[in-house]
C-alpha cells in the first residue's frame, strides 16, 4: 500500500525534521521519502489542517480484559481504541481471567493482535495466578513474547520472593515490576488519606503505604542487582526515593499515571466512582512533585493506566466499586493541559527501550511507526469521545486540549 501524508508538521526533538512541515510518503510500511511537495502516486492521501506526526506513542500499562472479561473490553476493540487515541504500541497487563501466567496465554494474546496496526506487547504475571506465592514461568513467557513481569495492582507481599525474582531474571535480562503499596499500611483504605477523606467519611490510604514499599523494593534491588520497574507512583516522597536510587546507580525505572499528574483528591467530593483509582488521587503538592520528577527524568514515562471496568462494578456504592479508569482516549488531550505539545510527545514516546521494544526514527528507509494528532484544539471530553466498550473515564466532562487522529505502522493505518 502507498500512502502520502501531505503537509504534516513533524514533532521529534531528536530529528533534523523537528517542527518542519513536510510530506511523508510510505510504501509497504516503509518511509520512502520525506520532503516538500512530493508528487507520488499513492493509494491514499491524508491531508488535514494542523495535522502533526511524531514517533509512535507507547503506553506501558493498559488492560483490555480479554480473556475472561470481554464484556469490559476485547483485544480487538482495545487495540482500535489505542490506535485511534494515537498509541502505536501498548504493553498489556495480565489483568485477565485466567491471568497471563504461562507461555501459552502470552502466545494467545499475541496471536489475536498479530494483524492489527497497533503493536501489543504482553506483560506476564510475576507469580502463578498473580497470587504472590510461587514465581510463574518467567523464562518460558519471555521466549513467547512477554516484555516484563508483574502482578497488576497487586503488591509483592513476600520480600524474599521479589529478591529471588530479581536474581533469577538477570539470567535472561528480564524487567521485573513491583506495584508500590504496602497493604498492611493501606489496610481497608480506598482513597488518599487527607482532609478530604476525613470530611467525606472514606477510609484513607496514607502516602506511607506507597513510600514504605518503594523503599523496601529499592533496598532489595540494591542487594540483588537486576532491573526493576515501579509502575504508577503517586507521592512526592516516592519521587525522591527513586531519584536517590538512580544517583546510586540502581537499574530502576518508574511511571506515573496521567490522571495522577493532573487531578487531585478533591475530585472525590461528588462520590463519583470514576475517580476511584489505585494509587488514589493525591494532593496538589504530590502532583507538582510528580510533574517535576517527570521533567527532570526521575520518572521515566507516563501511562494512561487504561483499565476498563463494566458498569455493574462501577455504578455502585463508592466502597464497593472497583478501582480503575479508562485513559487511552483522553491521554494526549489531558497531557496538553499542563505541557506544550512537544513536551507531551516527549513523554508519550518514552519507555520502549526500557521494555526491550525496538524504536524507529522518522527518516527515509525506516519502518513507519507514526502517531498522528492535532494539537491546540480545546474541547470538553464527552461520552461521544469514548471509544472503549466501558465508559468509566475519570476525565469525562473535563476540558482537554488537543486530539489524536490515529497511527500508521508497518502493519497498517487506523484513524478516527
Amino acid at each position: 500500500m502507498k500512502l502520502l501524508l501531505k503537509s504534516v508538521t513533524i514533532l521529534d526533538e531528536n530529528s533534523s525534521y523537528h517542527n518542519k512541515k513536510l510530506d511523508i510518503f510510505i510504501e509497504n510500511g516503509i518511509i520512502r521519502k520525506i520532503g516538500k511537495n512530493l508528487d507520488s502516486k499513492s493509494d491514499k492521501e491524508i491531508q488535514l489542517k494542523n495535522l502533526h506526526v511524531s514517533r509512535g506513542w507507547f503506553d506501558s500499562s493498559v488492560s483490555f480484559g480479554e480473556p475472561g472479561y470481554e464484556d469490559r473490553e476485547t483485544i480487538s476493540n482495545g487495540l482500535d481504541t489505542a490506535g485511534k487515541s494515537g498509541f502505536s504500541s501498548v504493553a498489556l497487563n495480565p489483568y485477565t481471567h485466567p491471568v497471563l501466567d504461562h507461555s501459552g496465554s502470552i502466545a494467545a494474546v499475541k496471536s489475536k493482535a498479530a494483524s492489527h496496526p497497533v503493536h501489543l506487547y504482553p506483560v506476564g504475571a510475576l507469580t502463578v495466578k498473580s497470587e504472590g506465592i510461587d514465581l510463574a514461568e518467567l523464562l518460558d513467557m519471555k521466549i513467547a513474547g512477554a516484555v516484563s513481569f508483574g502482578d497488576y495492582k497487586l503488591p509483592m507481599h513476600n520480600p524474599n520472593l521479589l529478591k529471588i525474582a530479581l536474581q533469577y531474571a538477570q539470567n535472561f535480562d528480564a524487567l521485573i515490576q513491583s506495584f508500590p503499596q504496602e497493604e498492611k499500611i493501606a489496610g481497608s483504605g480506598i482513597v488518599n488519606e487527607n482532609v478530604n477523606s476525613t470530611l467525606l467519611g472514606l477510609k484513607g490510604i496514607p502516602n506511607l503505604a506507597e513510600e514504605l514499599q518503594v523503599a523496601r523494593d529499592l533496598y532489595i534491588l540494591e542487594y540483588t542487582g537486576g532491573k526493576l520497574h515501579i509502575p504508577t507512583i503517586s507521592t512526592a516522597k516516592s519521587v525522591q526515593l527513586i531519584k536517590e536510587a538512580k544517583k546510586k546507580g540502581l537499574d530502576v525505572s518508574c511511571s506515573v499515571a496521567i490522571h495522577n499528574l493532573i487531578l487531585h483528591d478533591d475530585e472525590l467530593q461528588e462520590f463519583d466512582t470514576r475517580s476511584k483509582v489505585l494509587p488514589p488521587l493525591r494532593t496538589k503538592q504530590d502532583s507538582r512533585a510528580l510533574i517535576k520528577g517527570l521533567k527532570d527524568g526521575t520518572i521515566d514515562m507516563v501511562t494512561s493506566d487504561h483499565n476498563p471496568i463494566d458498569v455493574e462494578h462501577k455504578k455502585v456504592e463508592f466502597d464497593n466499586a472497583l478501582y480503575g479508569t479508562i485513559g487511552l482516549e483522553s491521554a494526549f488531550g489531558a497531557l496538553c493541559t499542563i505541557f506544550d505539545p512537544t513536551q507531551a510527545i516527549s513523554y508519550l514516546t518514552r519507555g520502549k527501550n526500557r521494555f526491550g521494544i525496538e524504536e524507529f526514527e522518522i527518516k527515509e528507509g525506516e519502518p513507519a511507526d507514526l502517531s498522528l494528532f492535532i494539537p491546540g484544539e480545546s474541547f470538553l471530553f464527552s461520552k461521544e469521545d469514548i471509544l472503549s466498550s466501558s465508559k468509566n473515564s475519570i476525565f469525562l466532562n473535563k476540558e482537554l486540549n488537543g486530539k489524536a487522529f490515529g497511527v500508521l505502522t508497518e502493519k497498517g493505518f487506523i484513524s478516527n
